[in-house]
């Protein structure tokens, strides 16, 4: 089974990688939609060095940009207060860089205040209707649209929080479509050997043909031997995702986002249904997504995150992978070690079990 970490700031040293492979780590994931692999040859090269110490041939995916929307560039991180105004704005306008603009401009008179304008992209400001709620980085934060008009939303904020430049941004229960790869992405993927990639994910798969283009692009760049992850993130791609599963090499349950397009009480039984149907076609799949997210802040994780992860392990995933845990989090190697014990747990667990049934027959 392959476990995986997120490089980032807060494991990017040789010795805390190094112990990260030697507790069972197996590879890490590099997020693309903050820089360019290009900016990353210190990243990969010290994640390759860190697994040859410890004697680990590593596995190194690249998570590209995709067809993922993000707010635009802020200044500084903005602290949004429940009940508090914001105004959404398209980044085909000037850049805002968060100034004050008056919300009574466009339609929002009876709060007559000023409020801070952030730039998101122009397919999710064409969607905006009055009383759609707003998910931003990965439905931590809410907002509610009060108005919108030409090109800009007036919103105000349901569930409060920090928000920092790039967030995700996504409109409850809408599906927006946009072209499978970034120029970005291209760039990116035309430089994956040289830092010892072994797979690309690919956000927000809805439709066969957005893995065909993949396919398409690796083949004419010479890079067949690439895996494909498919990142199931949204509801048309867990109803299509029979017809994902020939082109895919894994499938992905990325609960972060595929969270926000229902009620979250709702998604386990979908990452179930996910499951159920790769384990039933042989196909690999991964469980990514707050498998230990307390850890960012707190040494030792929850009851109820050790055994979400013994559960994905119990269901049949291929692989588990934590995101901010290693990349930002105060304690990486502890996050790691959680995950990896936890693993092994359930594996040994599962395969005791096995011996009992075997016997009982």
């Amino acid at each position: 089974m392959d476990i995986y970490g997120t490089i980032g700031p807060a494991c990017l040293d040789d010795k805390l990688l190094e112990e990260m492979f030697l507790l069972g780590m197996t590879g890490m994931r590099l997020n693309l939609s903050h820089t360019e692999l290009s900016d990353c040859h210190e990243w990969t090269d010290k994640i390759k060095q860190a697994a040859k110490s410890a004697g680990v041939k590593p596995k190194i995916l690249i998570d590209l940009q995709g067809p993922e929307l993000r707010i635009g560039k802020l200044e500084t991180p903005i602290l949004l207060r429940e009940g508090e105004q914001i105004i959404l704005e398209s980044q085909n306008r000037e850049e805002t860089k968060s100034k004050e603009l008056d919300c009574g401009l466009f339609g929002c008179q009876e709060y007559g205040q000023s409020a801070t304008a952030i730039s998101v992209p122009e397919p999710v400001i064409a969607r905006m209707e009055t009383g759609q709620q707003v998910l931003l980085d990965d439905g931590k934060i809410m907002l509610v649209v009060l108005a919108s008009e030409q090109g800009r939303s007036c919103c105000q904020v349901s569930r409060g929080g920090i928000l920092a430049s790039k967030k995700s941004i996504a409109l409850q229960g809408i599906e927006l479509y946009l072209p499978t790869l970034t120029e970005s992405d291209r760039k990116n993927l035309r430089q994956a050997r040289e830092h010892g990639v072994t797979g690309v994910m690919l956000p927000f798969v809805s439709k066969a043909y957005q893995l065909q283009n993949l396919k398409r692009e690796l083949l004419e760049m010479k890079e067949p031997e690439l895996e494909i992850f498919a990142k199931i993130e949204n509801l048309e791609g867990f109803h299509n995702l029979k017809h994902l599963l020939p082109y895919a090499d894994h499938i992905v349950i990325a609960r972060g986002d595929l969270g926000n397009r229902m009620p979250l009480w709702e998604l386990p039984s979908i990452q179930a249904e996910i499951a159920k149907v790769c384990r039933k076609e042989k196909k690999p799949f991964m469980v990514v997504t707050q498998m230990l997210a307390s850890m960012e802040d707190h040494k030792v994780p929850t009851r109820a995150e050790v055994s979400d992860i013994f559960r994905a392990v119990s269901e049949g995933a291929f692989s588990v992978m934590v995101t901010g845990e290693t990349a930002a989090g105060r304690y990486p190697v502890e996050a790691m070690k959680y995950l990896c014990r936890t693993v092994q747990s359930a594996q040994e667990y599962l395969k005791e079990r096995q011996n009992r049934e075997r016997k009982q027959i």
